[in-house]
């Protein structure tokens, strides 16, 4: 799926892209308000004005499917109102559920599919096209694609060679969001190790403050925080295996990250609220209440992607200055660098449809919520100019600087039954496991067993 030449190739190229990252968060500490412009003359190619044709589409009514909430919703609704501004067109945003292939399938059977639905996972596309749902991309949108996105993006989107997705949007999951004063107060440094966070981690606890927030209510927060040890310490060769079950969850690697994992899930008074709390503690908590509560926050630390920052914006902590950010740790020879996203799929083919798609897939869409914040794009045409802050520049220049040679979330490639659904399969074992991190062979154990009969494979 990401043409990969050589295991040396991959694995240098996740080192140099973390090496960036690496640098360019270091800025963020010196970042002293999101008005910073340090980097706002960098440009990945496009200008900031209209650069996309689209039609008329006057009296074209559409509905645009997907997950997102909160701000992101509400920023998303920005770009399809600019849509409707450009072409006349009327768009409605539905908001669908996890796993959003079961809602579409219920949509679909009641007669009543969206136009256009952004899917989360490659797999959900692979499972759209298999059951009749997902449309081909027309000539603009594909032209759009090849001009604007590496070649890498555009083949996650295709299914046996056709272009059924454009991804609009990606995430770089291997960040750790870090409450300031949390750490000056402890005197803590970030770190660039995995000993290096226990470390932080201690200094932090011992300040009297609890080190981590864990979002366990939600499965795929979990499911990240695996893929990045188990990315940095087995390596991007097992990586690519384990995400499509050549080797066994019971393999000694899985052993390995799951142990390593539990060095800070196994540790109650690490997690704000303990195990139990964790488990109750949803993903948009996790992060605001790492930013809340002045000198006592529930937490000084939260995993999750750039994404954070929607959530980080609904406090009153500023980015770059009151929350910081540094690359996830390594584990093993390299930091990890983990990518995710959502592709725009069309189930209803028409004029309108495939026009908001090839909108969706510019550079024109991308720079809107990019200034909105909160958003990242792979599109390499986006300004570095339109991000708002020094922060989320440096993220998106790192993400763009991969090109082809990124590892996409391993949960997001798998059957959407393993990977995607709340309650089952990987999520629920996970949760699981940070209930009892204690039984490794145990969580082994039922990941195999779930991530075989979802693949239809022993492995």
């Amino acid at each position: 799926m990401h043409s990969k030449s050589s295991t040396f190739r991959a694995h240098r190229a996740v080192t140099a892209v973390a090496a960036l990252l690496a640098g360019a968060l270091a800025l963020s500490a010196c970042s002293s308000s999101d008005d910073d412009k340090e980097g706002t003359g960098e440009k990945t190619g496009a200008t900031t004005g209209s650069t996309v044709t689209l039609p008329k589409l006057d009296g074209a009514r559409l509905e645009v499917a997907a997950v997102w909430t909160g701000g992101e919703q509400a920023n998303f609704k920005k770009v399809l109102a600019e849509f409707e501004k450009r072409t006349g067109a009327s768009v409605t945003f539905v908001p669908a559920q996890d796993p959003i292939v079961n809602f579409l399938g219920s949509k679909i059977a009641g007669g009543q599919p969206p136009d256009v639905a952004l899917l989360p996972q490659p797999g959900a596309i692979r499972q759209a096209v298999q059951k009749g749902w997902a449309k081909p991309l027309g000539p603009e949108a594909v032209k759009e694609l090849a001009e604007n996105y590496s070649q890498g993006w555009q083949d996650i989107g295709k299914v046996d060679g056709k272009q059924y997705g454009a991804y609009y949007k990606a995430a770089n999951k291997s960040l750790i969001w870090y409450n300031t004063q949390a750490f000056e107060n402890a005197g803590a440094k970030e770190p660039k190790t995995w000993q290096e966070l226990l470390t932080a981690s201690r200094a932090v606890y011992d300040s009297g403050v609890t080190p981590f927030s864990v979002a366990g209510a939600d499965g795929w927060p979990l499911t990240d925080w695996f893929e990045n040890v188990y990315l940095s310490q087995a390596g991007p060769e097992k990586y690519d295996q384990l995400a499509q079950h050549k080797i066994k969850w019971t393999d000694p690697s899985v052993k390995q990250a799951l142990t390593t994992l539990a060095e800070l899930w196994g540790k109650k008074d690490y997690l704000a609220g303990g195990q139990k709390g964790a488990l109750q503690t949803e993903f948009p908590q996790s992060v605001t209440q790492t930013f809340t509560g002045g000198d006592q926050p529930k937490s000084a630390m939260v995993y999750e992607g750039d994404f954070a920052q929607v959530n980080i914006g609904e406090t009153k902590a500023k980015v770059g200055t009151d929350a910081k950010v540094f690359p996830f740790p390594a584990v093993g020879d390299s930091a990890p660098v983990v990518s995710g996203g959502d592709a725009a799929v069309i189930l209803k083919d028409s004029k309108a449809a495939q026009a908001l798609v090839t909108f969706l897939a510019s550079p024109d869409a991308a720079t809107i919520q990019a200034r909105l914040g909160g958003y990242l794009s792979p599109n390499k045409n986006v300004p570095l100019a339109a991000y708002p802050n020094a922060v989320q520049r440096k993220i998106a220049k790192a993400l763009i600087a991969a090109g082809d040679d990124f590892r996409f979330d391993m949960s997001d490639q798998a059957p959407q039954a393993f990977g995607g659904t709340p309650g089952k399969g990987e999520w629920k074992d996970l949760q699981d496991f940070l209930r009892n991190p204690k039984d490794v062979a145990g969580a082994q154990a039922k990941l195999e067993r779930d991530a075989a009969a979802a693949y239809g494979n022993g492995g």
